[in-house]
Order: structure tokens, then sequence, then C-alpha cells
């Protein structure tokens, strides 16, 4: 037999073992995916779902990604104590009005305090030590026993965006600490990719030749009146070595507090953002820093919209915020934009403010996702809205947790199943796990035991979560090779599971 014969029955006898290999790994796949499924829906079957097995499953369950992730509103209230315990801070016990301090707010300059404020402000050991303030303190940090502790309460939304007025003065103790734990609690539940939102854009305030050009526009300015202050401050802020150093800081400060995060297993990018209730110069400055931030760095993928969308200056400025965002994306058209926008409900504003957020975030300012998207059912013409969302595609991000807590919108009032019937993706993410004391398991808990979907559901949203990231094309694939390689142990692990009894 000549040589070349010898090598090509070789590499037939090996390619049918090879080959044969293949399909027995695939079939043990679709076996382990069959079981997997049977599982679930066993859990779910009868009047009230397994929920304790459910909390397994889903704790155990691959995620692809967490979008929709604010990263000071992501950190516990107990790891926040232990930093301002590290920086010698002190938290005052009470308010008082002649002293200028309240209750429960954080003392930066402990050695800096006279006499009086010294005696209201416990040290971090004290705090810790007096159960009943501490457990005050966590009602006032975060969320916890909101719904099943009676005490003096706030609205639920001041009560949520007040939050982060306590712990915001020890939130940038360490942000590569923090990034690491948060990555290690990640991967604790099986979740492989973040996008979270670490510093809004640097701003520019009360600037005599830059601020007057946007805040002294009349209500009723036309639209070349706009387009004309929108050049002015672009120019102004391109030329400005203030405003250019600054965003070189900021980039800096990203790159810093990513040293480390990456590896083998996860993957973390950064959403920059300008908050909505500030002075027009000032959201267009903060904006206008967050988009250059995006086009020169890889870790910034994107640029946000943040704060209580039903504020008076974020009410009164919606339209000109969105023509913001247009005329950036004009200069800067690579830049990616997911955008709270409909994070409202009907009684928190007049019926009329229910009725453009979402379709301006989409059609002005030219949205790829849109975060919550709570008052779809609200807008004029929300059956076209919905199909040009589909069209595009705009993907929301679903927060069911602080929906329900914030805006008092869950289960069947929820629109998630609304986006479903018109085709518009959605994925699953979490706002402020340490605000709401939660995290991506137990948002994929409740879609399940709220809606009740189906296994392969449930997997698709997983890698939906990928596959609408605002990561380039050859890292979403390489997201994608790793969830595959998870879900086949997930899947292969289920398998082995007895099934549960009922």
């Amino acid at each position: 037999m000549k040589p070349h014969h010898v090598l090509l029955a070789l590499s037939c006898a090996l390619a049918i073992p090879l080959a044969a290999a293949r399909d027995n790994t695939g079939t043990a796949q679709q076996a382990h995916f069959a079981a997997t499924s049977a599982h679930y829906k066993q859990l779910l079957a009868g009047p009230v779902p397994n929920v304790a097995e459910l909390t397994l499953f889903a704790n155990l369950l691959p995620k692809g990604a967490d979008l929709h992730h604010h990263y000071s509103g992501a950190i516990y209230v107990e790891t926040y104590l232990d930093w301002a315990a590290a920086l010698g801070y002190c938290i005052y016990r009470a308010s008082d009005a002649a002293l200028g301090v309240e209750q429960f707010k954080v003392e930066t300059k402990p050695q800096a305090m006279s006499e009086a404020k010294r005696a209201v402000c416990a040290s971090i050991d004290q705090v810790r030590a007096d159960n009943g303030f501490y457990r005050q303190l966590l009602t006032r940090w975060s969320d916890k026993d909101y719904d099943n502790h009676v005490h003096d309460q706030p609205p639920p939304d001041k009560q949520f965006f007040d939050t982060f007025n306590y712990f915001g003065a020890v939130s940038d103790y360490n942000y590569n600490l923090a990034l690491k734990h948060l990555k290690a609690r990640a991967q604790a539940e099986n979740l492989g990719y973040m996008e979270t939102m670490l510093r809004g854009g640097p701003s520019l305030r009360n600037v005599p030749d830059y601020s007057p050009l946007l805040d002294t526009l009349p209500a009723d300015a036309t639209a070349e009146q706009v387009e004309d202050a929108l050049i002015r401050s672009f120019v102004f802020l391109r030329n400005d070595p203030g405003t250019q150093k600054s965003i070189a800081d900021y980039l800096k400060s990203h790159e810093d507090a990513a040293q480390g995060v990456d590896d083998d297993s996860f993957r973390l990018r950064f959403l920059a953002y300008a908050s909505r209730n500030s002075a027009p110069s000032v959201v267009f400055s903060s904006l206008y820093t967050s988009f250059v931030a995006a086009t020169r760095s890889p870790l910034i993928v994107g640029v946000n919209i943040v704060g209580p969308e039903n504020g008076i200056v974020a009410m009164r400025d919606y339209s000109l915020h969105m023509r913001m965002f247009a005329f950036l994306k004009r200069q800067f058209p690579q830049v990616k934009l997911a955008m709270h926008a409909g994070e409202l409900a009907l009684g928190m504003v007049p019926p009329e403010g229910l009725r453009s957020h979402i379709r301006e975030a989409v059609t002005v300012a030219g949205a790829d996702r849109i975060g919550h998207g709570i008052d779809i059912a609200h807008e004029s013409e929300a059956i076209e809205l919905l199909a040009l969302m589909k069209q595009r595609p705009v993907t929301v991000e679903v927060n069911l947790t602080s929906n329900a807590f914030i805006l008092g919108v869950k289960d069947e009032a929820h629109p998630v199943r609304l986006y479903a019937r018109h085709g518009v993706p959605f994925v699953l993410s979490t706002d402020d796990p340490g605000v709401s004391r939660n995290n991506l398991s137990q948002e994929y808990l409740l879609y399940a035991t709220r809606y009740k979907p189906d296994y392969a559901r449930l997997k698709q949203l997983s890698y939906d979560s990928v596959r609408y990231s605002f990561l380039p094309a050859n890292l979403k694939q390489e997201e994608i090779i790793r969830l595959d390689r998870r879900f086949a142990a997930f899947e292969a692990r289920i398998a082995r599971l007895p099934r549960a009894p009922r």
C-alpha cells in the first residue's frame, strides 16, 4: 500500500470514532437538556410551585450577563459599614438642625467635629454594638424590612433613592476591591458578564462662558435655538482643557478599578452616565464626557442617563435630554445607548407624563436598550412603538424586584408579557441588588414563579443577555462559548438529580 493510501485509511479509521464521539456527546447533551426541562417543569407543576427547589435551580442556573447594574447600589450595607470602619468614619445617631446633622448620615471628617457633634456620632463599632440602631440603619440604607416590618416609612420611591445619600460617602472607598467583591458574588451564582455603572461622567457647574448657553434657553425654545446652544456647548467642552483633563482622569479611574477583574470565567465592562436631575448645562457636560470616554476606552461600552424619572427637573427637561443624546450620537455614532426610560407608573406623574418617554428614548435619542420600560402601555401609539422596538431591535432591561418596590408594579401588571407577545426582546437584570437585597438568581426565580416559562425560554433569556450586551462581536462569541460550557455542565448535573417529590 502506498504511503498516502495508508494515511487515508488511518484518517478514515480515526474519523469514525471521532464522529461517533461527537454524536454521543450531542446525544448526551440532548438527554441532559430533556432531563433538566422535565425536572424544571415538575418544580413548576401543581397549584403552587416548589419554590425551595426552584431557588436551588435558579442559584445553579448559568446566567449570561447582568446588563442593568448600578455599582453603588449593588454593595450591601454590611460591606459599606466595613469600609466606613476602615476609614474611621462615624454615623450620626440622631438629627439635629442646629448642628446641621442628619440621623444615619456618615461623617467623613470626624477629626474636625465639634464636641457637640462628636456626642451624637457613633463609631462603626458602636453602631454594631447597638442592635436597635443597627437594625434601623439597615432599613434606611436599603429596602430591608420595608414590606414585612412596620416602622415610619417614606414613599417607596423616595425610600429607594434616599439610600444613595447615606452610603454615597463610602461608595468610592476602593473601586478595585469592591469590583472584585462583586465578581466573587457574581461567580457564586454562576454569572459570567456584568455591565455596571461605576461613576457618572465629569460635569461642569456654574462656568460663566459655558453654563448660560443651555441654562438660559426659554421653555418655548425653537429647534434651531436648541441646536445652536448644543453646538456652542459642544465646541466649548471640546476645546476646554479642564474638561479634557477630567475625561483622562475618568478613564484612568475605570482602568484602575478594573485591574485584575477579568479572567477566563468572568468579564466586566462599564457604562458611563449622567444624572437627569441637574441643570441642562450640567447634564450635557456629563453626557459629553461620557460619550468621549466611551470612544476612548474598550472598558466603557456605552452611555446611560440615571436618576428618578419623576423628578421635577427630569420631567421638565426630558425632551431636551433626548435631543442632547441625539446631538451627541451624531458626533459619536459608534457609542451604544442604554437609557432609563418609562420607570413610571400611573399616579406618580400626570397621565400625559406617561405618553412619550420610551418613544423619545427610542426615536429621538436612538436607544439600543431601555431600562425598565414600565409605562409602555400608556405610551401614545404604543402598538406601533412596540413594533418599532421589535424591528430595530430595542431590548428592554427588566428589573422585577425594583419595579415591584419602587413602582408597585408586579405580577400580571408588569409589562414583561406584553413585550414578549409583541416580540420585543428583553433581559432580566438586578438594578441595585445591595439596596433591594436581591441578586440575579432571585430575578430568574421571580420570573419563573410568576410567569412560568418553560426551561428553553429561561435558557434563552440567559443567552439573550449576552447577545444584547454592548460587547464587541468577538467578545460576545467568547461569552457564548463560555455559556455553552456552563450550561452543558449544569444540565448534566441536574440530570443526575432524583425527581423532586410533590
